[in-house]
């Protein structure tokens, strides 16, 4: 099974007031979605994001931030950069194609040898 992993991207402390304790100590995280499974590695291009206070360690959500909030998020959005989306398989796919690959090869000869096709 495929397990879910969320990269880092960009993390930063915001001169903001919590909304919940009113303390300049707010933390916002931008994380990027990674797949890994047995088959294949893949990136994907969700970017999702976390604001937390680091005094009550409350997240705060999009609802509840104030203007100041709002400015530093988009501007330290534009500052993030997400890796490429890609798709890259592992080791065992390529084993598992080739004894595929092989199998077939093997079943065709089989059938030949035995005059049940002929190519």
């Amino acid at each position: 099974m495929a397990t879910e992993k969320l990269v880092v991207l960009k993390d930063a402390e915001l001169a903001a007031n919590c909304p919940e304790c009113y303390n300049k100590s707010l933390r916002l995280a931008f994380y990027q979605k990674h797949v890994n499974g047995k088959l294949y590695n893949k990136i994907t291009n969700e970017v999702t994001n976390q604001l937390t206070c680091n005094t009550c360690n409350s997240n705060i959500y999009p609802a509840r931030w104030t203007d100041d909030i709002e400015r530093l998020y988009n501007y330290y959005q534009k500052m993030v950069v997400p890796e490429k989306s890609s798709l890259k398989f592992t080791g065992l796919f390529y084993i598992l194609i080739l004894v595929l690959i092989g199998l077939i090869a093997g079943g065709l000869y089989y059938l030949q040898l035995e005059g049940i096709i002929q190519f």
